[in-house]
């Protein structure tokens, strides 16, 4: 048992990284690890969510000092009788395969039953390293999987294999109906990848419809995210040649004079990356 004391202000990604580097061992799959509130005062246990304040949850009200649990993200069961048996004999390989393989078919009410008999959704596929709703984000006509999932348990901010949330995905693939759902639902636009990058910075890489990356920032995502080079998403845009997403990042307050690990602003890497297009819509300085 460790004693850190956190500042309310900061976010519970902030707390989580703290907690971490305090360890001295290695977790597998460290970053599906969060903070849990266990249920008081008449409330139900919960993982927080990594983008909010640590301060927009409630204390409990009892004596002593309030405490969190750092633990492996799992589904959340309301229900005081469960039959832990029964829970085993449902997560074998061959259900989360099938579990998979309903998701990929889009097969909506038998995954609902499965999620109905207690089946938790919070895992990985053994070939694809994706969870199931990093899958779904993936799908075409994505809504009603996405929600059934969320509402059989799905970790908003659990993640792939490869370390990315089904935000992620959803940015990644260009699927604007999965990302509207899943912030409808109540994901951060900020979630962190393996890599410390946010679905913003993934919209500005792989370009497609710039709606996308409009909605991410409607939705007040940060702009200032950069790799271990200090690329911003401005200067991603700038070299793939993405002009309709730099012009909503600067819209939004992107710095144009932010300058990567070699020195090189956005107007720079239009220069070297010979983007003529973006050099013309990007301001310059006096």
């Amino acid at each position: 048992m460790k004693c850190i004391r956190f500042n309310p202000d900061a976010t519970v990604w902030v707390a989580k990284q703290r907690i971490l580097c305090s360890l001295n061992q290695s977790l597998k799959d460290v970053l599906n690890y969060g903070l849990f509130q266990p249920a008081s005062d008449g409330r139900d246990g919960k993982f927080l969510d990594e983008e909010r304040l640590l301060r927009e949850y409630p204390q409990p009200t009892g004596k002593g000092i309030p405490s969190l649990e750092f633990r492996y993200k799992k589904r959340v069961y309301r229900q005081t009788n469960l039959d832990e048996k029964q829970l085993a004999k449902l997560h074998t390989k061959t259900n989360l395969k099938k579990c998979m393989d309903h998701i990929q078919h889009r097969s909506v009410e038998k995954i609902v039953k499965m999620l109905d008999r207690g089946l938790d959704p919070n895992f990985h596929d053994l070939e694809t390293g994706e969870t199931p709703l990093t899958l779904a984000a993936q799908l075409d006509d994505p809504v009603e999987m996405i929600k059934a999932l969320r509402n059989g348990g799905a970790h908003l901010d659990f993640r792939a294999k490869d370390g990315m949330t089904a935000l992620h995905k959803a940015a990644r693939t260009r699927n604007l109906l999965a990302l509207k759902t899943l912030l409808e639902l109540g994901a951060s636009p900020d979630y962190k990848d393996s890599y410390g990058l946010t679905p913003l910075y993934h919209t500005a890489v792989v370009g497609g419809d710039p709606c996308c990356c409009e909605l991410l920032l409607h939705e007040h995502a940060a702009v200032s995210c950069k790799d271990e080079n200090g690329w911003h998403e401005i200067h991603q845009a700038c070299r793939y040649g993405h002009v309709q997403h730099l012009e909503h990042l600067l819209f939004y307050g992107a710095d144009m004079g932010a300058q990567n690990a070699s020195g090189n602003t956005a107007l720079h890497v239009c220069a070297l990356y010979n983007q003529v297009s973006e050099l013309a819509c990007t301001p310059h300085p006096p």
